[in-house]
């Protein structure tokens, strides 16, 4: 299995520190308001990579934070008149609520920067023995020139570095790209206690507090957009290795950008789409299999006609979903075999999926198989055949996340359906059409099949 390595600049193959366990974490957004796209691709990506390294017989320590203390929740917090916790405490149910409908597997440990101010604060404490940490009038500050390795990350060296847009400007720094550790309370922000005086986290810092504290001085992957090389991952790596003499992560993953009319998504520019408002027209596995289309570290252009796409092939997966898991599996043989088509359904999957989580064709071996399925499904399958194909593709969507629709269906429309096949059986057609009729009312179709019947959203 090969993975690309932003800090080798190639795919390298990946081998956990601990054999069947992977240690993980992900930066995660900053909660002052609602989600964008942009959001949800992230965590659509590092979602797939969990699950497949799950898949793949592996136990996963998946960490992921939200920033719920900086410059923008004190700012936004202020132009709604609450408090910066009030703010996080109504933001982050939203994303949760927005992760929730495409299918994002809950964290192992999901974090929060201020449950972490004391370990910040040990972290600063260590950089300071090692004399990487110094003092000014506004805040503690990390002198870069103390760590030979800056810049390995996003490939930039010192000499032409340009400053990352959270690199705070100060002309009494020591090197201009030194970055705030801890800044000194200001009037009406949130502040904590520490040795330098009442103050708050810089940003960078909360993440190399959260992966030593949960998962130790190195872990295996960490994880997040391409927007966050530098500063932010460029200032963690460096704070971390510093601090603990050692490599700080295997493996750095980042998802590519999505795009909105051929420009980078973000809510600086103000071109973003929310989370709500796409998921207010469509379904999360509809948004989820947009994502999974392209390969996580190449831009996504966005449209409704990309998602209309993506709603046309999430029908045909749930069409054929819904005929295999309602035959009644008492026909006739699977021609070819069940075992030499899952076989290769299963073989192209892995392949693609092993050579850096080749999503698109992935789901290209997916559709394959259904057309494979669906040329005899009519013609009967066998009970033993209906439960080895079923198995493989709810394994495989453990993944993929879209295979099953997860909308349930109303028991109420439920029954009605199976009073109408029973009127059908006894041939009572007028009465079989009015129940058709209220069926549709509460919002679904229903198609007839040899094996009864399917039940779908209008």
């Amino acid at each position: 299995m090969k993975i690309y390595n932003t800090l080798k600049k190639k795919k390298q193959e990946f081998k956990p520190i601990k054999e069947g366990e992977v240690k993980m974490y992900v930066c995660g957004p900053t909660v002052y308001d609602l989600g964008h796209l942009g959001h949800g691709r992230a965590a659509t990506v590092f979602d797939m990579i969990r699950k497949y390294l799950e898949y793949k017989g592996n136990e996963v320590n998946f960490v992921t934070n939200y920033t719920d203390i900086d410059d923008k929740m004190i700012n936004r917090a202020k132009e709604k008149g609450i408090s910066v916790s009030e703010l996080a405490a109504q933001i982050i149910p939203e994303y949760e609520r927005d992760f929730a409908a495409i299918g994002i597997k809950p964290a192992t440990k999901q974090t929060r920067a201020t449950d972490y101010i004391q370990p910040m604060v040990e972290l600063i404490k260590k950089l300071e023995e090692v004399g990487a940490a110094y003092e000014l009038k506004d805040g503690v500050y990390f002198d870069i020139k103390k760590f030979k390795k800056y810049g390995k990350l996003s490939g930039q060296s010192l000499k032409d570095l340009q400053m990352g847009a959270r690199v705070d400007v100060n002309e009494e720094k020591r090197n201009p790209q030194d970055f705030v550790l801890w800044k000194f309370e200001k009037p009406d922000e949130p502040s904590w206690d520490s040795p330098w005086g009442k103050g708050r986290p810089g940003w960078h810092l909360e993440c190399s507090a959260m992966v030593k504290k949960e998962l130790g001085e190195t872990i295996d992957i960490h994880g997040g957009g391409q927007d966050l090389i530098f500063p932010h991952h460029e200032c963690e790596v460096a704070q971390s290795e510093a601090a603990n003499g050692c490599d700080f992560a295997n493996f750095w993953v980042h998802n590519g950008f999505v795009n909105i009319n051929k420009e980078k998504m973000s809510k600086s520019l103000h071109n973003f789409i929310t989370l709500r408002d796409v998921l207010n027209k469509y379904s999360g596995q509809v948004l989820r299999l947009f994502y999974l289309q392209k390969h996580y570290r190449a831009p996504l252009d966005f449209s409704e006609e990309a998602l209309e796409q993506a709603k046309n092939g999430l029908k045909r997966v749930h069409d054929f979903s819904l005929k295999l898991v309602q035959a009644e599996g008492d026909g006739g043989n699977f021609e070819t075999t069940p075992k030499s088509a899952i076989e290769k359904f299963v073989k192209k999957f892995e392949k693609a999926m092993d050579d850096d989580f080749e999503t698109p064709s992935a789901l290209a071996a997916l559709f394959d198989f259904i057309s494979d399925v669906n040329k005899v499904l009519e013609k009967g399958l066998n009970q033993k055949s209906k439960s080895e194909i079923l198995a493989v593709l709810k394994r495989v969507d453990e993944v993929l996340g879209i295979v099953f629709s997860v909308e349930k269906i109303p028991l109420e429309v439920v029954s009605l359906a199976n009073e109408r096949l029973i009127e059908r059986k006894n041939r009572n057609f007028a009465r079989s059409d009015e129940l058709r009729k209220e069926i549709v009312v509460k919002g679904y179709d229903i198609e007839d099949t040899k094996d009864g019947f399917i039940l779908k959203k209008i």
